[in-house]
């Protein structure tokens, strides 16, 4: 019965981003304007809107190598409250999964988009974020000192561009996920200790933040060389690299 309600849940999730994809699409948007706004790659947005209803995945062709060849006992652990994908990829490895994290991430990327998308109701495409203003000038804090406020350590934060950060945490949740994450990750770089990596990645991307999950998968891609660029001494261009991808958030 669990089994049954697992599998009834997802195909339930798969109809609800079919439907989103195919509406975005009616819009007259391009597969690359999905990908941005849903977070899916171009290629897997192209491939859905190749059917008229959600495509079934037929098991028998998925590979060990592929997520969703152990769609079933992931799902069982989903219900179950482990969500982690550092967490469950020692489980299905345990089953064979030859695959890599970055691939099961986005398989727990696409349930928790779904999953929230189902709580929060669609979000309607012409709601526009109001600008975040200074409440001393009127006018709008711009997306680029947000983006230096967002990186910046307190510590070093004039008596102005604090006053402007508790605003901009007042006023908008994301800014205020994003700077979190950022002073973790700069944190982990300045420590020189690459254990709390993994965790920082799984965070970023359970934030459905387009540009802070691009840059957690980035990471993850090339998990090995980020930490060896923060633990070994000889070398930190890696991590300054890094550094730079994250001011690019900005965007």
């Amino acid at each position: 019965q669990n089994l049954l309600k697992s599998r009834l849940a997802h195909r339930k999730s798969r109809e609800e981003i079919f439907r989103t994809i195919s509406a975005l699409r009616q819009q007259g948007l391009t597969c690359s304007e999905i990908g941005r706004r849903t977070g899916f790659p171009r290629r897997s947005v192209a491939k859905w809107l190749q059917f008229e209803t959600p495509p079934d995945r037929k098991r028998a062709v998925l590979k060990r190598s592929s997520a969703w060849y152990f769609e079933e006992y992931l799902k069982e652990c989903w219900e179950n409250g482990i969500r982690s994908g550092n967490a469950l990829l020692p489980l299905i490895q345990e089953r064979g999964y030859e695959g890599s994290l970055s691939n099961l991430q986005r398989l727990l990327a696409g349930w928790r988009r779904a999953e929230k998308q189902e709580q929060e109701g669609p979000i309607k495409e012409d709601q526009i974020l109001a600008p975040v203003r200074d409440p001393e000038t009127g006018h709008a804090i711009s997306p680029v000192i947000a983006a230096a406020l967002c990186i910046k350590p307190r510590g070093k934060f004039t008596l102005e561009q604090a006053r402007k950060v508790e605003v901009l945490k007042e006023g908008s949740p994301a800014f205020t996920t994003m700077r979190r994450l950022a002073m973790r990750f700069n944190g982990i770089l300045r420590g020189r200790k690459a254990d709390p990596l993994p965790a920082w990645i799984d965070d970023a991307i359970e934030t459905d933040l387009a540009p802070i999950v691009r840059f957690a998968r980035t990471l993850n891609r090339d998990i090995d060389a980020v930490r060896n660029a923060i633990e070994m001494e000889w070398s930190n261009g890696q991590a300054e690299g890094q550094i730079n991808r994250l001011k690019t958030l900005k965007r």
